[in-house]
């Protein structure tokens, strides 16, 4: 074919925004705003992990995350992997949190629509999401409020279910 012709062709080609653009990065400075003054108010724990959840999946979207914590078996990974695969998601990463003494803190399960891997970017914001985590839960153990993760009314994250929208714009 004639070079002339793609030349011309490619004047008209819009370049996409990158991926970490200035808007992006002050959303997600933001939004990790918010989480660590979510902490530091000493919100309830299942809100911020909600929190982060939410967060999360909106960045990088088509998934479903869970922060589970230890003692708070409401339900399996197993079981949690079965009722994911029912709704036809697919294990996008699985993620333990820890502590600088290495004591398991909790784990960030993920699901997708799709089965893929996670890209570079997205690692970075799971890495992010892993220690607003382990900052929250640390936090929850150390106010002395962490013998009993059903005290005060603090609701499960690993049991939670988002309910679809009664109605669609």
């Amino acid at each position: 074919m004639d070079e002339s012709k793609f030349r011309s062709l490619a004047k008209w080609q819009i370049s996409a925004p990158p991926r970490f653009s200035a808007d992006s990065i002050q959303y997600l400075l933001r939004g990790e705003e918010q989480i660590l003054q979510s902490i530091s108010a000493r919100a309830p724990i299942s809100k911020i992990l909600n929190d982060i959840c939410n967060a999360l999946d909106c960045q990088i979207g088509n998934t479903v995350s869970l922060i589970s914590v230890p003692d708070n078996n409401v339900m399996s990974a197993a079981e949690v992997s079965s009722s994911a695969a029912l709704f036809g998601l697919h294990i996008f990463i699985s993620v333990a949190i820890g502590s600088e003494s290495v004591e398991e803190l909790g784990s960030l399960e993920m699901y997708c629509g799709v089965s893929r891997n996670p890209s570079p970017r997205e690692l970075q914001l799971i890495d992010r999401a892993v220690c607003l985590a382990a900052v929250a839960i640390k936090r929850f153990l150390e106010t002395g409020d962490g013998g009993n993760y059903r005290m005060r009314g603090v609701r499960s994250t690993r049991g939670y279910v988002p309910e679809p929208p009664t109605f669609m714009n």
